[in-house]
């Protein structure tokens, strides 16, 4: 039985990054991590990659080869990959001794949102490996100061945590740089837990721009409220309490914390958090950090 995480987002929100840092954490923390990059557009990750997937295709060449533009090729690159399943799966069996993969998908949400290749090549990863995975999806948090773009962000995470179908984690990363295009005009705990979309759908209401949309508006937050799914879980790569959290989420999410590891995975988190506290700091804790 394998464990990991699928990692995706759009571009920008810090995949990577994530996951050269989660990496280092886990293996200070003695997991035996596996990084697989998988983005056919990223050819210097800040990672060293156990299994790249430059050595199969690259954007690039599809670009050059087959004349399509760079969403055309990434498209075209993931159904590539999914009919030469077989390279991902000998190369995946060639460093059994790994338990512990961080897989680095591309950013672009036709992948997720539209087509079914990445959607078939984990269901080929879970049926042929056993793998117990969890999705995080990794948006920007100053997307929480303009409510357009995160209302964007939570009907993205809503679509890909249906069509991955799979134990799913929303990551709000950077939180560092929550304020870069200024500070949420309400408390973070909203962002976190989004129960209630009413003041996004009243911001949204009072744009001179969106108020045009004013029943489109409406309904997609009608939508979210409905499915009450999303909820975000903040990050940022530097601070270790942060990551220790989502640690702790993703384990519980994948099953990695119920298995033969349960007793190490729970020492390692007693002693990455400090007085035993197992949640996350509250939004007005983070805001006094994040927000000065």
């Amino acid at each position: 039985m394998l464990f990991g995480q699928i990692v995706v987002g759009p571009p920008g929100s810090g995949k990577s990054t994530y996951c050269a840092a989660m990496a280092e954490v886990l293996e200070n923390i003695g997991r035996k991590v596996a990084v697989v990059n998988l983005d056919f557009a990223n050819d210097t990750p800040p990672y060293t990659p156990l299994i790249d997937v430059f050595e199969l295709i690259t954007m690039e060449d599809v670009m050059e080869h087959m004349q399509l533009g760079p969403n055309g090729a990434l498209m075209y690159c993931a159904q590539f990959l999914e009919q030469n399943f077989e390279w991902l799966a000998s190369s995946i069996e060639a460093h059994s001794h790994k338990t512990y993969y961080l897989f680095d998908f591309p950013g672009q949400v036709e992948l997720y949102t539209h087509d079914s290749s990445v959607r078939n090549i984990i269901e080929k990863l879970v049926k042929k490996f056993d793998f117990r995975l969890v999705s995080l999806s990794l948006i920007d948090s100053h997307y929480c100061s303009d409510p357009s773009k995160f209302i964007s962000a939570c009907t993205t995470c809503l679509s890909t945590m249906l069509r991955l179908q799979l134990p799913h984690l929303n990551v709000l990363s950077k939180m560092d740089l929550i304020c870069k295009f200024g500070k949420p005009d309400i408390g973070l705990n909203y962002f976190l837990e989004t129960l209630d979309m009413t003041y996004i759908n009243d911001q949204l209401s009072e744009d001179s721009v969106l108020s045009k949309f004013k029943k489109l508006n409406a309904a997609i937050c009608s939508v979210l409220e409905d499915y009450s799914l999303v909820s975000f879980v903040p990050l940022s790569v530097t601070d270790k309490k942060l990551m220790a959290g989502v640690i702790k989420a993703a384990d519980k999410a994948n099953g990695y914390i119920f298995g033969a590891s349960e007793q190490n995975a729970l020492k390692v988190l007693t002693s990455v958090l400090p007085n035993n506290e197992y949640a996350f700091e509250s939004g007005p804790a983070l805001e006094e950090i994040y927000f000065s």
